[in-house]
């Protein structure tokens, strides 16, 4: 395994990285937030307001709540489906996909008995994928709203990324301390990784053109890098603490990491095996959940009520 310093950077690269644009306020929304969702031709972001049991509609381009979805039950993972022109939000209290059509009104739900978590939708084959109960992956056919197969795993699901270029998923299971890759055309387990270096393992992005597979980890606060082609760590590097969102900037080669320690780090891709912090800024308590948009250029960070901190969400310029 290949391990590298992270450079230290002056504090007038910090300010290249992040621009914070305008904010967002969202009064009355308590708790902690969890997935977002982006509209990118409506220009509208969904965030799941896991403590308030509402999505919260935002209007980017204007800087303001649009609309709230009530109804939830914990709402978890978000995914909108722009051919669809649907929105699917899961929930973990009482493990239902809810449905919504063009109008965000009520078209349908699917139930999966419990803790329903992460989405995420392949519009190659109009299907949802969502994580849920002690261990499986379920696909949902979008247009339906029924579920159609099922993929067993050793512990619950949490972030997982498709692969565009083939038909791998690849999955964070914490609580059996590994990555399960999986067969969504076969729909079982082809492959199943150690995670040793760090515990944790919430979030993760993918560079498929390199074929790297980042894994932001918790204990201790930390990067993993994976070839996906081997399975092999080629790298690791610490990070901020408590993240849940990770993104990877295609364009400019870059990781962005929130984290709810209260920063958001940048790091830069010299290779795909060496990785240099470009600095992190300060957020707030509990900030981990995030959405980079790469056709805004935008980085969008939820930040929950906590004292006189109040609920709101930042939206950054990527620069």
């Amino acid at each position: 395994m290949k391990l590298f310093v992270l450079l230290c950077v002056p504090a007038f690269l910090q300010a290249q990285t992040f621009k914070l644009e305008k904010t967002v306020p969202l009064p009355g929304v308590e708790g902690r937030f969890d997935h977002f969702a982006a509209d990118v031709a409506g220009k509208r972001v969904f965030v799941s307001a896991l403590g308030n049991n509402t999505v919260e509609v935002i209007d980017i381009a204007g800087g303001k709540r649009l609309q709230t979805l009530t109804g939830m039950h914990e709402p978890q993972g978000v995914s909108y489906a722009p051919d669809l022109k649907k929105l699917y939000v899961a929930n973990g209290k009482d493990g239902k996909l809810r449905i919504f059509d063009v109008s965000l009104k009520p078209a349908g739900q699917v139930d999966f008995g419990d803790d329903a978590d992460n989405v995420r939708y392949d519009a190659a084959h109009k299907l949802v994928w969502v994580g849920y109960q002690d261990g499986a992956i379920a696909s949902v056919d979008a247009a339906k709203g029924t579920k159609s197969g099922q993929i067993a795993l050793d512990a619950h699901p949490e972030s997982f990324q498709l692969e565009k270029s083939g038909s791998r998923i690849f999955v964070n299971v914490p609580d059996a301390g590994e990555i399960e890759v999986l067969d969504r055309v076969k729909q079982l387990v082809s492959a199943k990784w150690a995670v040793k270096a760090a515990a944790a393992n919430f979030p993760m992005a993918l560079d498929e053109s390199t074929h790297r597979m980042f894994v932001g980890c918790r204990k201790p606060a930390k990067v993993l890098v994976y070839d996906t082609e081997s399975g092999r760590v080629v790298a690791e590097f610490s990070c901020p603490g408590d993240t849940d969102d990770v993104y990877f900037d295609a364009a400019r080669k870059r990781l962005y990491v929130a984290g709810g320690e209260g920063f958001l780090e940048a790091f830069q891709q010299k290779s795909p095996d060496q990785y240099v912090s470009l600095g992190k800024i300060a957020t707030a308590s509990g900030a981990r959940t995030a959405i980079y948009v790469p056709d805004w250029n935008r980085l969008i960070l939820a930040v929950p009520h906590k004292g006189n901190q109040a609920a709101e969400l930042r939206i950054y310029q990527v620069e």
